[in-house]
């Protein structure tokens, strides 16, 4: 019988539909959820967590004490009233710092102690002590890059917008107060009180300045993800190649060990096995490379450490789980799962209240959100068991256990039905080819 050629083979109508379908559906489907997901962060914007603080402790003034932060914060509240795009959360200022330092709010404003005071001063007929100008009132917002650099922008941004409003309406009211008051003030005098409030921004949790800017846990947590599934794709071919299921080339050499029948089940937990070993040597170097050569900001090293080894080998042990159950297709699954849903629906650099409702689903179960809050947790908010680090750890649990049943459940149903990956002849079903029954010469 011929060999085909190349030319042949290219003439084939199956190798051009069956390869160019897979393309289509890979390259749809990664810029669907890539693109999809992150395309309109201003315009999914949902519910984003901003702290509002109102420490203003009220001040006498025409005869009256009055709180202006109690009316900025009504002023925010009835504005957020027709625009849900935020959640303005009213706290204390230690609670705000709190939220701050475990992510759960991408920001705050705070009304300061003496804001109404400063405020009344303004129009106060009783003239400043010699030498010293009247002090300005300030609100402050804080940002937080730690919980994500986007939302942290959005949190400034609306912030920084509510807080100019609130100066513009109390500047109405004090040009009202100064026009009863029946003397004239100078143009610089009425621009300063049409405006009169200064807005500072500060940095609400800080990061170090070897951090990424807040993003060094995502990249960090993409690394221990990539790795899982990299050392999954070399742990299969390292198996199959040793039970002499595939040959290896060495430039012009093939080499091919004899095939040793062995049942599914076997091989899976071979493969988990030596997952688990390529896990400590993966998770080990990551946290070398990336701490001690290029000297990123972390802490906890210990904890970092064992939550990286943790995070690679349920990673890898999820996607053999894959492979085993789905052979090839399950390698393009894997994908799918663990990067190409995934990423999107992280919350890593889009948060999850600016992504369609699609992907806020996705989230709920998809591994690298979950790994990236806990990864954050480590880094960036002192291991705080409530600041991620549990539901991560909680995940990954469940994680293993879905994958160890999940695999070992499909390979024993292949095995009890004879469904072995290369049939002996005990199997009834013919003789093995002569290139599995024998090493490939070289």
């Amino acid at each position: 019988m011929p060999q085909p050629t190349p030319p042949s083979v290219l003439r084939r109508p199956r190798l051009w539909i069956g390869t160019g379908l897979i393309a289509a559906v890979v390259s749809m489907l990664f810029a669907l959820l890539y693109v999809g997901g992150n395309v309109n962060p201003k315009g999914n914007l949902r519910d984003l967590p901003v702290a509002l603080v109102n420490a203003d402790s009220g001040a006498d003034a025409g005869g009256r004490h009055v709180n202006l932060g109690d009316q900025v914060v009504a002023g925010i509240q009835k504005a957020a009233e027709g625009d849900k795009s935020f959640d303005w959360q009213v706290v204390s200022r230690e609670e705000a710092d709190k939220r701050l330092g475990r992510g759960k709010v991408f920001g705050a404003l705070v009304i300061p102690k003496d804001f109404s005071a400063t405020v009344a001063a303004l129009t106060s007929p009783q003239p400043a002590p010699q030498g010293k100008a009247a002090a300005a009132p300030t609100l402050t917002v804080l940002t937080n890059q730690s919980a994500g650099s986007i939302g942290s922008s959005m949190s400034s941004q609306a912030a920084q917008k509510a807080a100019h409003a609130a100066s513009a309406q109390i500047g109405q009211e004090l040009l009202k107060q100064a026009a009863a008051q029946k003397a004239p003030l100078p143009t610089a005098a009425q621009l300063k009180l049409a405006d009169p409030v200064t807005v500072t921004v500060a940095d609400g949790h800080p990061v170090g300045s070897r951090s990424a800017m807040g993003l060094s846990a995502f990249y960090y947590a993409l690394v221990l993800v990539v790795c899982g599934m990299l050392g999954a794709n070399l742990v299969n071919s390292q198996v199959d190649t040793a039970l002499g299921y595939l040959h290896t080339d060495y430039g012009p050499v093939r080499k091919r060990e004899p095939v040793q029948h062995t049942s599914r089940v076997r091989t899976l937990a071979v493969g988990m096995a030596l997952m688990l070993g390529m896990a400590l040597v993966m998770g080990t170097l990551v946290e070398v490379a990336t701490v001690g050569i290029l000297d990123m900001d972390a802490s906890h090293l210990g904890l970092l450490w064992l939550y990286s080894v943790a995070t690679i080998a349920v990673v890898g042990i999820g996607s053999l789980a894959l492979f085993a159950a789905f052979g090839t297709p399950g390698m393009l699954l894997a994908t799918i799962v663990f990067v190409a849903m995934a990423v999107p629906s992280s919350g890593a650099t889009v948060p999850l209240q600016a992504l369609p409702g699609f992907f806020r689903t996705l989230s709920e179960f998809e591994p690298l959100r979950q790994i990236t809050e806990g990864m954050r947790a480590i880094l960036y908010y002192g291991a705080q068991a409530d600041a991620g680090l549990t539901r991560a750890w909680a995940s990954m649990g469940i994680a293993l256990a879905a994958a160890l049943v999940f695999g070992f459940a499909v390979t024993r149903l292949y095995d009890r039905k004879g469904l072995h990956r290369i049939p002996s002849p005990a199997d009834g079903s013919g003789t093995v080819a002569p290139e599995a029954a024998a090493p490939a010469a070289g």
